[in-house]
């Protein structure tokens, strides 16, 4: 095809890749591997600023598709009204599922059993036992039901929950029952024992979980984050911490990173994972199929997977 891919690794890393393309490794250095305008298909580099992700954006006159790795998107759409018209923007759904929901179970039973306290307790020789909450019996409420919310609800199943209730922007009907539209979270936040956030941000749950919704939380329940920081109101959710009224547990934060001195660090009832939902040993091998079957659709003029917004 003579035409550039630009990839964030090598392209003799990444077995199946079609044949017909010039592969250009690109990974946010500050100079480009090629001339942007021959890029036919740009594969963003993985944990790296919005503004690096953007930057080559406006020189990419030829470009087709822009195919991000991560399952948000709001990192890159504010760079796409410089493309030209009829690009494809896609996201990485399913690359960070398992990984993601691994780590909201993490979170959950690391705050309910009481795991930072008793990591705390080692250091200062202290054997700190008793009574901790566990998941079992409890009311879960997932907000955000794509791909990842399923595959929370997947490895909540052997944990014995009362009920898990799941949101979303539209109301639907899956195999494991209703989603409900968002209109409907007061009622349900009052439920819940567990609300877990992965939904992802747009101008519609930026600043969801604000201090109505954080109110609307049942005493001693807990907000799990792995969606993005900026989906809850910061200042709201340490006002809500410091009454001890619930607790919370997140992998995303707003600002992010936390600078030092940021009140969030030493907050009470908050455990804090530092963005690594989607970073760990299952990212590469998903990732590397997911780019094997985007270029061979586009090699064969197939329609491409994922995608979300499509340029004007």
């Amino acid at each position: 095809m003579n035409a550039d891919v630009w990839l964030p690794f090598a392209a003799d890393t990444v077995p199946g890749l079609p044949e017909g393309f010039d592969y250009r490794v690109w990974d946010g250095e500050e100079d480009f591997p090629a001339d942007p305008a021959d890029c036919a298909f740009y594969v963003v580099p993985y944990m790296k600023s919005a503004e690096v992700s953007v930057r080559p954006l406006s020189a990419m006159t030829s470009v087709g598709v822009v195919q991000t790795l991560t399952a948000g998107m709001d990192h890159i759409l504010p760079g796409v009204d410089r493309l030209p018209a009829g690009v494809r923007v896609c996201n990485a759904r399913g690359v960070h599922d398992a990984s993601t929901a691994e780590l909201a179970l993490t979170l959950i039973l690391s705050s309910l059993r009481g795991i930072p306290r008793f990591v705390a307790g080692q250091q200062q020789e202290e054997w700190r036992s008793g009574f901790y909450p566990a998941l079992a019996d409890k009311s879960v409420l997932i907000v955000g039901y794509g791909s990842v919310g399923a595959a929370i609800e997947d490895r909540l199943a052997p944990f014995e929950c009362t009920r898990v209730a799941r949101v979303a922007r539209s109301a639907r009907t899956t195999e494991r029952g209703a989603v409900h539209p968002l209109n409907e979270l007061p009622a349900l936040l009052a439920e819940a024992d567990v609300v877990i956030l992965c939904t992802p941000l747009t101008e519609q749950t930026k600043g969801l979980a604000n201090a109505g919704f954080l109110a609307g939380m049942k005493d001693g329940a807990l907000l799990v984050n792995v969606a993005r920081g900026p989906v809850v109101d910061t200042k709201a959710l340490l006002a809500e911490l410091e009454t001890g009224r619930i607790s919370a547990a997140v992998d995303v934060t707003d600002p992010e990173p936390l600078p030092a001195g940021h009140p969030m660090w030493h907050a009470p009832n908050l455990l804090i994972s530092p963005h690594v939902g989607g970073s760990s040993s299952a990212f590469l091998p998903r990732a590397k199929r997911l780019l094997v079957s985007q270029l061979s659709r586009y090699v064969a003029g197939e329609p491409l997977d994922n995608v979300v917004h499509v340029t004007a």
